[in-house]
């Protein structure tokens, strides 16, 4: 079947899929940045159930001296202090955030895989909300860790509504077309 013999809702598919295709290595690119912050909040997750029934306020010094840290420091005493409050079911619900954190991005990044609307949406959704977030931690400590995220992210929201302006707007040619087909057989001028 030619594109001229097909039904509005398979050259509607047709037209998005072209659109897809044409940024379909930027998509992938992001799903694979999606899939890495999944995969490591599911590796943050176990590394926190191998923290159940220990002493955490044990571990926080060890982790100290390790580190060659001044345990007077401040710092290092808040640190300590917060480590002697966690408890087993702290460790586990914490946990359990992480690995639906990582199940909502691996759901994110097969979506963006498969260059899906939905995902790319979400992309924009999710991604936007963590700007301000992402923001106020590059002002309270301007680092470059914190410049690097802020710059992906940035790039990642923009990108991905590039991505859906380039899809409805190849959508739109389409139905403009479409329409000026119609009317031109309606009056006789084709």
């Amino acid at each position: 079947m030619s594109i001229a013999q097909s039904s509005p809702s398979q050259r509607a598919q047709e037209t998005a899929l072209h659109a897809h295709k044409t940024h379909l290595a930027g998509l992938r690119a992001v799903a694979l940045l999606e899939m890495t912050k999944g995969v490591l909040a599911v590796v943050a997750g176990f590394a926190l159930f191998t923290l159940l029934h220990k002493d955490i306020g044990d571990v926080a010094e060890k982790v100290i001296e390790s580190l060659h840290l001044n345990p007077a420091h401040r710092f290092v005493q808040a640190f300590l202090n917060a480590a002697d409050r966690v408890s087993d079911k702290k460790i586990v619900a914490v946990a359990c955030v992480g690995f639906t954190y990582a199940l909502i991005r691996f759901i994110e990044a097969y979506g963006l895989w498969h260059a899906r609307a939905w995902a790319e949406w979400f992309a924009i959704i999710s991604g936007s909300a963590y700007l301000p977030l992402e923001i106020i931690g590059l002002i309270r400590h301007p680092n470059a860790m914190h410049w690097t995220v802020l710059i992906v992210n940035v790039l990642v929201v923009l990108y991905m509504i590039y991505v859906r302006w380039d899809v409805i707007r190849h959508d739109d040619d389409r139905v403009t077309k479409q329409s000026q087909g119609r009317y031109d057989l309606t009056a006789g001028k084709k």
